[in-house]
């Protein structure tokens, strides 16, 4: 438990802290958890991110929220997988199958035709049906949200390639906020004729922050109120 004196340096903490989220739990339980464990009054974050992927979640307290702004409008990178022959409703694994196809070309020519086609201004559109908290609960479930309008978002780069075994790719991807990995990986299917869904995600870069920086979620639990303070990230050097 934090002392007198270190409650009052975590009053004046302003700054930013880059935590990586493991796969499975959600984002906001990750903001909820530090907030609580010392004792923050202003704690935000830079962009959400699903629970099922894993990776960089940028956190905000006290001052840094004054910037929350241009954290939440950085571009964004991310690697995962994506598996082809399969479609959902909900354009991952989360939802359920809803069509399979049993051949599909996996010639890196043909893959990197298809994967052009989604570089660039693209208009994606959001699934009706996404995974969403059940209230009171840490259980997800299959939700209809209704029809979604499509959007203009940016892709700077789209790279796929065959992993051995199975009819998984691996992708990398970076992009304007607001890209739905999902989306790209259900549109970049049917390029291809055979559908394909997200099966991995891991958000590796949210602007200046990088994954590769931050800090496991499980390792702050286990921190004193010091070693929080020593791992954060100060406005200035943020900000550069």
């Amino acid at each position: 438990m934090a002392n007198l004196a270190q409650l009052r340096q975590l009053e004046d903490l302003h700054a930013f802290f880059a935590v990586d989220k493991p796969a499975g739990l959600p984002f906001s339980s990750i903001i909820k958890a530090i907030k609580r464990k010392f004792n923050l009054v202003k704690v935000s974050h830079g962009g959400a991110l699903d629970a099922a992927a894993s990776g960089l979640v940028v956190v905000l307290v006290n001052d840094a929220n004054k910037f929350v702004g241009d954290v939440m409008g950085a571009d964004r990178e991310y690697t995962g997988t994506i598996r082809l022959g399969v479609k959902s409703n909900t354009n991952d694994l989360q939802g359920e199958l809803v069509e399979t196809h049993a051949s599909c070309d996996f010639s890196q020519e043909r893959l990197d035709a298809a994967a052009k086609e989604w570089r660039g201004d693209i208009f994606q559109t959001e699934p009706r049906f996404c995974a969403v908290r059940r209230e009171g609960t840490a259980a997800y479930e299959i939700a209809d949200t209704g029809e979604h309008k499509p959007f203009l978002s940016h892709v700077y780069r789209f790279d796929v390639k065959p992993r051995e075994g199975g009819r998984s790719l691996a992708f990398s991807l970076t992009g304007t906020k607001g890209v739905l990995p999902r989306v790209l990986a259900h549109d970049f299917g049917q390029s291809l004729g055979c559908g394909a869904v997200l099966e991995t995600l891991r958000r590796v870069r949210v602007g200046k922050f990088n994954v590769e920086d931050a800090y496991p979620f499980e390792k702050i639990l286990e921190m004193d109120a010091q070693g929080f303070m020593e791992c954060a990230i100060p406005l200035a050097k943020a900000l550069l």
